[in-house]
């Protein structure tokens, strides 16, 4: 693992690495965070909250999240800054500590991914729901590469689509052997009764 500091971003979303998310920026403290990363083509942290608001003045989140790199930021209609992250490495928080403005920063340590794995032939049917998944959102996908062969690719992907509860996703996030994710994913699929991936 390889330690660095960043700003946290606590959200009632999950960001995974190599995925795409919207978000609307309108909390000063975080408009300024976003102002500078995107300046200085810095990246910060997102981690999905435990409980309490988004806007809360001490939101309780989980210790791992996901990095985020903004790729494109423009201003909304309604006043609000719009701005398009993509995951990279996956994070444990190690110490965080209270900016101006409320900003939280973290000493945070990266966490290793296991080796690249091909999909297993029993999880197959995955890479074909995963297809479905994402032509059905296939703008947020466009500009991204598709790694079907990629078993870590696959189960982010898949529990970032699959309408599952935020709980869920957190666990999905956390799990580091890319084949269990896909196990455990298996097993979600056989209790939800009729499956609709999730549109940003």
């Amino acid at each position: 693992m390889s330690e660095k500091q960043i700003p946290l971003l606590p959200l009632h979303s999950v960001l995974f690495p190599e995925g795409p998310l919207p978000l609307k920026i309108f909390e000063p403290r975080y408009t300024d965070m976003v102002s500078y990363c995107v300046k200085n083509n810095a990246p910060f942290g997102i981690c999905l909250i435990r409980e309490e608001s988004e806007s809360g003045p001490e939101p309780s989140t989980f210790e791992i999240g996901t990095i985020a790199k903004i790729n494109d930021w423009h201003m909304r209609n309604d006043g609000m800054l719009g701005i398009n992250v993509v995951g990279l490495e996956r994070f444990k928080i190690d110490f965080e500590e209270k900016k101006s403005k409320q900003l939280h920063v973290a000493n945070i340590s990266i966490l290793a991914e296991t080796p690249d794995a091909s999909i297993p032939d029993d999880y197959e049917h995955l890479v074909d729901l995963l297809k479905e998944c994402i032509s059905q959102n296939s703008n947020r996908y466009s500009d991204l590469p598709m790694k079907y062969s990629n078993a870590t690719w696959v189960g982010y992907r898949l529990a970032e689509l699959l309408p599952l509860k935020l709980s869920q996703k957190q666990y999905f996030l956390q799990i580091d052997d890319s084949i269990e994710r896909l196990e455990r994913l298996t097993g979600v699929l056989d209790h939800l009764d009729h499956i609709r991936p999730l549109e940003f």
